[in-house]
């Protein structure tokens, strides 16, 4: 065994030593960072980097548009502010065809744009200037909640749930219509499902509704719960004058009021 002369005892990488760590580098979490700001891109690539992220950035959306058919990516931290096409409208066309996770990076205090952003579909927001590690700790929590963290991958097993034809699968988190059609769900709106049909007929203030999906991480922002809330209305009932599934409870919070089978 030939060992590495700059530590003592420490395998060098060669051989098959050299093709784990290959195989290492590759799954790690690629994250896509778009921001017409160098500086910026420089900073948090390689900060994410030191933390265990393979890094990709670009500087507008045709380059992003480029990265994205280039690669297999887990996640973008989208600036709203770019050259030619604005962050809003990249995430509007993003989320026609793909519910990868994007987090927004929006002016500080912006509360309009941040309202836009997830009403359109982005997962996350953060308030430039920001702080690195803030930003990381938000990069995890919605990677984890896109790829299925504990409570959808342990407690709740390959469970099934099922309320009035629909079909909620938590291994796989898939959300199958009546019509058998696959129904493109974003991570915050697959977590905010899965905590409703939890708690069927159960009133939930938006607090509890921010601790089931997002934990520790949850922000005081409430009308970040309104905005998730109308965007999986819109697609597990979107023709009902009435909601029927989600009701507002006034001064309270939201009840699934679907029967739920699982």
């Amino acid at each position: 065994m030939n060992l590495d002369p700059a530590g003592f005892g420490r395998p060098s990488v060669n051989g098959a030593g050299r093709c784990a760590k290959l195989v290492a580098v590759a799954a790690l979490p690629h994250i896509l960072v778009v921001d017409d700001d160098g500086e910026i891109r420089d900073l948090l690539s390689r900060f994410l980097a030191k933390h265990g992220f393979k890094v990709t950035t670009t500087g507008d959306g045709r380059q992003m548009a480029a990265a994205l058919d280039a690669n297999p990516i887990d996640l973008v931290i989208l600036d709203l502010m770019l050259p030619g096409e604005d962050g809003l409208s990249i995430c509007r066309g993003i989320r026609q065809h793909s519910a990868i996770p994007i987090i927004m990076l929006t002016a500080m205090g912006d509360d309009a744009d941040r309202i836009v952003g997830l009403e359109i579909g982005a997962d996350d927001y953060v308030p430039k200037p920001f702080n690195p590690r803030e930003l990381l700790a938000r990069v995890k929590a919605v990677l984890r909640r896109s790829e299925g963290n504990d409570r959808t991958r342990g407690v709740r097993g390959g469970n099934a749930y099922r309320f009035e034809g629909w079909i909620l699968d938590s291994m796989r988190r898939e959300l199958v219509a009546p019509d058998g059609r696959l129904v493109n769900l974003t991570g915050g709106e697959f977590d905010l499902l899965i905590a409703f049909v939890e708690h069927p007929k159960r009133i939930l203030t938006r607090d509890q509704i921010l601790d089931l999906t997002r934990g520790r991480n949850a922000t005081p922002f409430d009308r970040s719960v309104d905005i998730l809330v109308s965007r999986l209305r819109q697609k597990i009932e979107p023709d009902s004058k009435e909601p029927k599934f989600i009701k507002t409870v006034r001064a309270a919070g939201y009840v699934f009021a679907a029967a739920v089978e699982s």
